[in-house]
């Protein structure tokens, strides 16, 4: 098996952030002039899907090209992505990539927090344990935020795409979410500090 390759951080910025990019400024070239191809005309969300995916497929492919690894997430992420942009595409019907982000937090608040309280484990430890080394109740207490997290994202993105304009909905979905996680993470650093086995590690 390769090994994993390091790849350039402005290049990898551009791989994460451009389809992301192209997805925004797409919706707002085709949000009132639609975007005809064989002969049917695409609007708005529909019309950024059918930017968005092709690129977002495009950068994984380039990535594990560059580097022979993809993060578990990224995968996951990818065939949601295609999965609701195939139907919002196929159906002419924006309701399928409105929905996507409910779905996916939903999914993410499900597991972890089934994962915590049923099975008494931290499926996030699992995930990235190896690069974030924590104690028990680190782990417990870090997960369980991450789950009120994503439920709250779920809500956030129904209230968002029902009740406000589809231009703020749009704002949410390629920025709005990056935004809010980084502020997320900001407020736990300091139970990463406090939980950490770091220190404890390299002393033994």
């Amino acid at each position: 098996m390769a090994e994993p390759k390091s790849i350039n951080p402005i290049l990898k910025l551009v791989l994460e952030i451009g389809p992301v990019a192209a997805y925004f400024f797409g919706y707002q070239r085709f949000a009132e002039e639609p975007l005809v191809l064989a002969g049917t005309a695409y609007e708005g969300v529909v019309a950024a899907t059918i930017i968005f995916v092709p690129l977002l497929l495009a950068s994984l492919i380039v990535s594990w090209v560059l580097t022979r690894t993809l993060p578990r997430m990224s995968i996951f992420t990818a065939v949601i992505v295609v999965v609701f942009g195939g139907l919002t595409v196929w159906l002419n019907d924006d309701t399928f990539t409105k929905m996507r982000p409910t779905i996916v937090y939903g999914i993410f608040a499900s597991v972890l927090g089934i994962g915590l309280w049923v099975q008494g484990r931290s499926y996030l430890r699992y995930l990235i344990g190896e690069f974030m080394p924590l104690s028990e109740e680190g782990w417990w207490i870090f997960t369980r935020n991450w789950v009120f997290f994503f439920t709250f994202m779920a809500v956030l993105n129904e209230i968002v795409w029902r009740f406000m304009s589809e231009g703020v909905w749009v704002f949410l979905d390629a920025w709005g979410q990056l935004i809010l996680t980084f502020a997320f993470l900001a407020t736990q650093f300091p139970i990463l500090n406090r939980y950490s086995t770091e220190e404890t590690e390299g002393e033994e």
